[in-house]
């Protein structure tokens, strides 16, 4: 796997759609770099700033690499036992639009611009 579409092809229904529109705003309104990486889209500036991962009942994980330094005012990130990552469960497309999603990524942007590589 090469790149995003190529992930895409491997996707059916609400997955597809949901890393569709992901990918789009990642990619062109914040200015990320796709990657895969792991068999994932991974999305970089100065290192990953977040990741798109498939779960369990056709849904997709927007996930945070640095997910504890991020606030989490909102109290949408999960941490799922891990010690770093964090991230949120999305399995429908109308979700994204009650989420602040842009707050999250411009906290994890700013995050990834001001911490040490």
């Amino acid at each position: 796997m090469k790149n995003v579409a190529d992930f895409l092809y491997l996707l059916d229904g609400s997955q597809r759609a949901i890393v569709s529109f992901l990918h789009q705003k990642l990619s062109d309104e914040y200015d990320l770099e796709a990657k895969i990486k792991w068999r994932i889209p991974t999305y970089h500036r100065r290192s990953i700033v977040c990741y798109l991962n498939p779960i369990k009942n056709d849904g997709i994980e927007l996930a945070f690499p640095k997910g504890s330094l991020l606030s989490n005012s909102q109290g949408l990130l999960h941490r799922k036992g891990r010690k770093q990552v964090a991230g949120i469960d999305i399995y429908d497309l109308h979700f994204l639009s009650k989420i602040p999603m842009h707050e999250l990524i411009n906290e994890a942007i700013i995050l990834d611009d001001f911490t040490p590589k």
